[in-house]
């Protein structure tokens, strides 16, 4: 079964839609699950000791600290490899950094870029790589299963959700994988505001609100919250409406999606110069391009 089938399947209950992001978004997850569970695997498993040093500045860069930020995980994998590849300190060690043809060709075809569909691809692809990005993508799971727990939505996320619930059909819209988002969520007790809990073997975020929401609910009633700009792609590219949770600023932003964004949104007098002036303020969080390529 298609996993996607959940959100083609949805039909609405309220007259709004909501999307919501999950780590660094709802949860302050993004810095343990990067700094402690992604880099180290990433090292470790792609050969990188050599030039480690580097390799976690060029990670957090690009997970934490760029427009790339929220990224899938294997997108990040390859994009944090090109700029590894060019580092200047880099170049100078002569560390040969792997190429990865084969999963990059595989990322262009598919948009389901979860270990599922991973497995499927190395049932008749045995490009060697794989095993090596298989294994990777399993242990970063390992060692957030085993260290990311305890960790409690931001401030006023809660009080959003209470408010929301009887105006808007709410999902997760996320490239975490479903496992980890529905742990999370129920620790939490919060999993039962949404309707669907859609993760990386659901697709992309474009494609998580596409299946969910488009052409179910009028495009002016559709809302994506999130904290990358990834986020903000997914709702541009759908033609709904953006809230955005600014990086570093988290608590604030929900305490005014909670006094005034929802408002705005169910008063339908959020999109237009409202809308507008909280994307540009969001857009100058984060940079595009590395303090040593600027």
């Amino acid at each position: 079964m298609d996993p996607a089938r959940k959100l083609h399947d949805l039909k609405p209950d309220k007259q709004f839609f909501i999307g919501l992001d999950s780590d660094g978004c709802v949860f302050d997850t993004m810095e343990i699950k990067h700094k402690e569970c992604f880099c180290p695997n990433f090292i470790e498993k792609f050969g990188l000791q050599s030039v480690s040093r580097y390799s976690r500045e060029v990670w957090d860069f690009v997970n934490l600290y760029s427009k790339m930020r929220g990224c899938n995980r294997f997108l990040a994998v390859i994009w944090a490899m090109d700029l590894l590849e060019r580092k200047p300190e880099v170049v100078k060690r002569g560390t040969e950094i792997p190429k990865l043809a084969e999963l990059r060709a595989w990322i262009k075809r598919e948009t389901k870029l979860g270990n599922p569909a991973l497995l499927k691809e190395m049932e008749t692809n045995k490009a060697p790589e794989f095993d090596i990005v298989y294994d990777y993508s399993i242990s970063v799971n390992k060692t957030i299963e085993r260290m990311v727990h305890g960790i409690p939505p931001f401030p006023f996320v809660r009080e959003c959700l209470e408010k929301i619930e009887d105006l808007a059909d709410m999902i997760v819209v996320s490239q975490t994988p479903c496992e980890a988002l529905e742990r999370e969520w129920k620790e939490h007790r919060i999993d039962s505001y949404v309707k669907v809990i859609a993760g990386q073997e659901m697709g992309t975020k474009t494609e998580h609100i596409a299946y969910a929401a488009v052409g179910k609910y009028p495009l002016d009633q559709i809302l994506m919250i999130g904290d990358a700009p990834g986020d903000l792609k997914a709702a541009k590219e759908n033609h709904v409406l953006f809230y955005p949770i600014n990086p570093g600023n988290e608590d604030a932003s929900w305490e005014r999606l909670y006094s005034e964004g929802l408002d705005k949104f169910f008063n339908k007098t959020y999109a237009g110069t409202y809308e507008k002036a909280l994307i540009e303020e969001f857009q100058t969080y984060l940079p595009e391009h590395p303090p040593w390529e600027a």
